[in-house]
């Protein structure tokens, strides 16, 4: 695709502030802003399984979503995500208690991660399905064409380099949103995160019998609310605000059979978050 007239001269604009100005500068920040970007992956699917939600649960909860997943393949292509779950939590409550930082704890999510996406890829290595880490992530368009599908550990790979939460030591970025990033970064098609609850509820419905639940809603919205118990974390939900390609993530219930394949199909089941409008 050839770039127009007007296209090049913004581009030769943008690179004379690049050249002359603070990488922190307004006008420099807008121009680059307007620049175009390419989708990598446009036609793939993102899951993120959970990790208390699911891995946690052993054989009752996961063989019946592999089966899911492994015939979604044949339909969709997928980066599938996990998360920490439990032992990651156990994990951040041992090295809180020790004085650790947050880059220490990141590092330690990481590794917890790791291990379900390790579990994850034996279980699916018989239909061909890779374990991909975060540094070998160059080669997930050669693992979709070969498989259709490559499980990646959902941690985002910020280590010592994750940013300091305004309050206790807990990494602000995890699971939820190193899937999100990944589908973001890649212009994916979609983003469904896979818990063990029908979607967005206004309280814990495990302990509220009271809790509301919540089909459609924006990010603002969200926010707005500060409700205390989220199925999300609130890190997503703030990149999710400033997004450029997946505007919309998804929430869905797969101790339900079916329910992945119809998300992925594009039926509204679950709850639906949207960035709004830029």
């Amino acid at each position: 695709m050839s770039v127009s007239a007007s296209g090049s001269a913004g581009l030769a604009d943008l690179a004379a502030l690049l050249s002359d100005r603070s990488l922190d500068d307004a006008a420099l920040a807008a121009r680059s802003d307007e620049a175009p970007e390419t989708p990598v992956l446009p036609g793939v699917s993102v899951l993120k399984i959970g990790g208390q939600s699911l891995m946690d649960r052993g054989r009752a909860a996961v063989l019946p979503l592999i089966d899911e997943i492994v015939a979604a393949t044949q339909h969709h292509k997928l980066l599938i995500g996990t998360g920490g779950g439990t032992r990651a939590r156990h994990a951040y409550a041992l090295a809180a208690e020790l004085g650790l930082p947050t880059g220490v704890l990141s590092d330690v999510g990481s590794a917890v991660a790791g291990q379900n996406a390790t579990m994850l890829g034996f279980l699916l290595a018989k239909h061909g399905i890779p374990v991909v880490e975060a540094n070998a992530f160059g080669t997930l368009p050669l693992r979709l064409a070969e498989v259709g599908a490559a499980i990646f550990p959902g941690m985002p790979p910020y280590g010592l380099w994750q940013r300091v939460p305004h309050e206790g030591v807990i990494p602000p970025y995890r699971t939820d949103a190193g899937c999100y990033l990944v589908a973001e970064t890649y212009a994916c098609q979609q983003m469904i995160f896979v818990k063990d609850e029908d979607g967005l509820y206004t309280a814990n419905p495990k302990n509220d019998p009271a809790a509301t639940f919540i089909p459609e809603i924006t990010v603002d919205e969200l926010l707005a609310r500060d409700l205390p118990d989220l199925v999300l974390e609130r890190g997503m939900l703030e990149l999710l605000r400033d997004a450029r390609h997946v505007r919309s993530v998804q929430v869905v219930n797969g101790l339900v059979p079916g329910t992945v394949t119809r998300a992925l199909a594009g039926e509204h089941v679950g709850t639906i978050i949207s960035g709004g409008s830029q």
